[in-house]
């Protein structure tokens, strides 16, 4: 048994990576909005989402890119999501062929809450966890539920002791 906190069984993810995935999602999205295939806009849930909606919106040549802001988290503890900022509502009606794009669904809670918004949007994230999966339409990666995800915008090069002590 180990005395490791959860945080220390992390997913360290580097810009490359957060790049590639987001392509990933992006070619997996191509072709699937509800008018013929295109999508007619995509809201970035702030602040994750910025860096992979921006990737998708690229690749698929969407130039409608709006955001959400919803919090959820402090530092790395989850409360109850709020909206702080919404879309713009004509942009958005009812989300349809609207894609909503996060880094990652964890416990599905802000997911559920924009769903709740935007019943007829498509729902995006580049890493998802077991508990939020049902409320992400398409994903890339799934990880474990205690797995916490280290992406490049919250990191610093530093350094770090061995896994198994100091020697």
């Amino acid at each position: 048994m180990t005395d490791r906190l959860p945080h220390e069984k992390g997913f360290h993810i580097s810009w490359d990576q957060i790049h590639r995935d987001s392509r990933a999602l992006a070619w997996r999205l191509d072709g699937q909005g509800p008018d013929g295939g295109a999508w007619r806009a995509v809201v970035a849930i702030t602040r994750g989402g910025m860096a992979p909606a921006m990737i998708v919106s690229r690749e698929l040549d969407i130039r409608t890119v709006d955001t959400i802001s919803v919090k959820s988290y402090h530092h790395q503890d989850q409360g109850n999501a709020q909206v702080l900022k919404a879309p713009d509502a004509e942009l958005m009606k009812d989300g349809e062929g609207v894609l909503v794009i996060d880094d990652l669904v964890d416990s599905g809670k802000t997911l559920e809450l924009v769903r709740e918004m935007y019943p007829k949007a498509h729902f995006a994230t580049v890493y998802a966890k077991p508990k939020g999966r049902p409320q992400v339409d398409t994903f890339i990666t799934e990880v474990s539920q205690d797995t916490w995800i280290f992406f490049p915008w919250d990191m610093a090069l530093q350094y770090v002791e061995p896994y198994r002590g100091t020697d």
